[in-house]
């Protein structure tokens, strides 16, 4: 039977687009599900703000009337006009192992991008950098943090047969750490803390970190300006992903460092890690989810690092190495062995030769495609 594809135009279309990859990665002792809630919110314009700045289409591909695959695009129109180019993204993108599905879901992506004026596509990426974003090429046994993403080894064909080339890698990497802060570390923790005098926030509520939220989103726009496919947020997009994220973090794993006149210079913004417990809950809350995913949160054994933050005024003054040893030091006190980092774009050697120093693997390595017309 030949492929169909269907574009989501209903609530319910939109709902089968988010349990494909529940259905295609069944019993995959790797993947790590989302919550189907907060899917079918990032998709809907009521819900996402992101909508705002971005066009969007999603479809379906049906083979014997069942999904056998899905795909979006989205074009992120200040990214376009930051860049001075004419792209849209490719995103979420499953498919089965058949090259007749994945080139129609691309073919009908390209051909919207085309009749949207654009002159090529690059992807997956999603609304936003906290968003979906990039194609696993590497470490297909090793189960990913909640932040990053899962793929299955077929997928790299798939779209190198549909003419698509590397534009950007990202590389993860497994950390062991120490039982003890070297002594070196500490020392040099508190010389840079006096030299600058700067002070370490420390958090042991959620109510405790909300003042804080929004400032520490808007260093992340300052922080991250440069890196590849990033756009600054404006307010009601930041807060839209302070509202998804916020409830699960542990307080005591996130540090912030100010300045002697209380602005915030850096963040970091760290998990225990959810993986298995997402793997339980199987993207729902209820009934057990929640259950799953407190206990994760009270006896972590890994940490997912999932943002880290400098001002770029302070980036070369030694804020990470501060944020670092004061999360070392709470991972330390709860018996955390393991940290999990999320991608780090191939380019940023200073962040990658920063992990090179703790006892560590390369695990992991994700890829953006391009492809003109």
């Amino acid at each position: 039977m030949p492929v169909t594809i269907k574009p989501c135009t209903t609530t319910s279309d939109l709902k089968a687009f988010v349990q494909f990859p529940y259905d295609l990665y069944k019993n995959n002792a790797y993947w790590v599900p989302p919550m189907k809630n907060d899917e079918l919110k990032s998709l809907q314009t009521a819900t996402n703000p992101a909508f705002r700045i971005c066009d969007a289409q999603f479809w379906l591909a049906l083979k014997d009337g069942k999904v056998v695959g899905r795909v979006g695009a989205i074009i992120n129109r200040p990214y376009n006009e930051k860049m001075g180019e004419q792209l849209a993204r490719i995103s979420r993108l499953e498919f089965i192992d058949d090259l007749e599905v994945s080139k129609a879901l691309l073919q009908t992506a390209e051909s919207w991008a085309k009749e949207k004026g654009m002159k090529g596509v690059h992807g997956p990426l999603g609304f936003t950098n906290l968003d979906h974003q990039a194609l696993l090429i590497e470490g297909f046994d090793h189960i990913p943090s909640v932040a990053s993403e899962y793929h299955l080894p077929y997928y790299l064909k798939h779209m190198e047969a549909s003419g698509y080339g590397k534009e950007m890698d990202w590389v993860e990497f497994r950390l062991k750490l120490e039982a003890e802060i070297p002594e070196k570390a500490l020392k040099l923790n508190d010389m840079i803390q006096r030299r600058y005098n700067l002070k370490v926030v420390h958090f042991k509520t959620q109510a405790e970190m909300k003042p804080y939220a929004m400032k520490a989103f808007h260093l992340l726009n300052n922080a991250f300006d440069e890196l590849f496919s990033f756009v600054k947020m404006d307010d009601d997009l930041l807060q839209f992903y302070i509202d998804k994220y916020f409830s699960i973090l542990n307080p005591k794993f996130v540090k912030l460092v100010q300045d002697k006149d209380d602005n915030i210079i850096g963040f970091i913004i760290s998990l225990p890690s959810l993986s298995k417990a997402m793997q339980k809950a199987k993207g729902k809350l209820l009934p057990f989810g929640w259950y799953h995913i407190m206990q994760a949160l009270k006896k972590p054994t890994e940490v997912d690092l999932l943002l880290t933050g400098i001002h770029p005024d302070w980036q070369a003054q030694g804020v990470s190495a501060i944020l670092i040893t004061e999360l070392q030091k709470v991972m330390n006190e709860h018996g955390v062995q393991y940290v999990e980092t999320t991608g780090m774009i191939e380019t940023n050697e200073k962040a990658i030769n920063h992990w090179k120093n703790y006892d560590h693997i390369q695990h992991k390595r994700k890829r953006c495609f391009r492809k003109m017309f």
